[in-house]
């Protein structure tokens, strides 16, 4: 079945070319001309990579710190006992537990973006696996979501440090800000997610990685980038 959309979807997708690749400062200035719902929409990139999803070596990941910002409150958990559970509280996460906070995500609980973990406390959070895992909230050393320093993981990712994951389908979607940002906020975040997503290529994969590259609001149509690789 075919997606419906409303008029002023239909009407801002007339506006565009679909026939050409748009620059990173032409596809914000669009997007910002072109608001399409009442809400502060946020903006993102969704690329589709050159990578076989069934290939456990070939999956992407990673964190990137965006130099703006994403623009939204971060809910950052930490789970932890001891100084680097006071240390997480201090920097302002917004739970932190060890035993206690795992039984109550065991219950269901998952009202947060990021969960962090020191390496004592993975033993008890890996049982958490059915529930966090699905959501992309299961702590890993690769993400930054495994640290010693719990006061240091909690500033970054409050800060606007994101974490990316290809799907099974082989693409990828990351947030780089709001509509409201400045044009130049949103061009130096869009560049810096590009850049992080280039350098999670696996050593395994061939060919082109970037197949496509598309920015988009919430409500909008996307307008496809000129960030695509060229096969190596």
């Amino acid at each position: 079945m075919t997606a419906k959309h409303g008029k002023k979807y239909r009407k801002v997708a007339m506006e565009m070319d679909r026939t050409r690749l748009y620059s990173l400062e032409e596809a914000v200035a669009f997007i910002k001309t072109h608001p399409m719902a009442k809400f502060d929409e946020t903006v993102e990139l969704a690329f589709r990579l050159g990578v076989d999803p069934s290939k456990s070596d070939q999956g992407v990941r990673g964190t990137v710190s965006l130099p703006h910002g994403t623009g939204k409150a971060v809910r950052v958990i930490v789970f932890a006992d001891g100084p680097a559970a006071d240390a997480a509280r201090a920097a302002g996460a917004d739970a932190v537990g060890f035993l206690d906070l795992i039984a109550k995500v065991q219950e269901g609980w998952t009202d947060f973006d990021v969960a962090i973990a020191t390496p004592e406390a993975m033993k008890e959070v890996r049982k958490l696996g059915k529930v966090l895992g699905p959501r992309g909230l299961m702590p890993n050393p690769k993400t930054g979501t495994v640290a010693t320093d719990t006061a240091a993981a909690v500033k970054q990712f409050k800060a606007g440090r994101v974490e990316f994951r290809m799907d099974r389908n082989g693409n990828l979607m990351v947030p780089i800000g709001k509509v409201s940002f400045e044009p130049q906020a949103l061009i130096e975040n869009a560049q810096a997610v590009i850049d992080a997503v280039r350098a999670a290529r696996p050593s395994s994969a061939k060919g082109i990685f970037i197949k496509r590259c598309t920015m988009c609001s919430t409500m909008g149509p996307g307008l496809h980038l000129t960030v695509r690789d060229v096969a190596a």
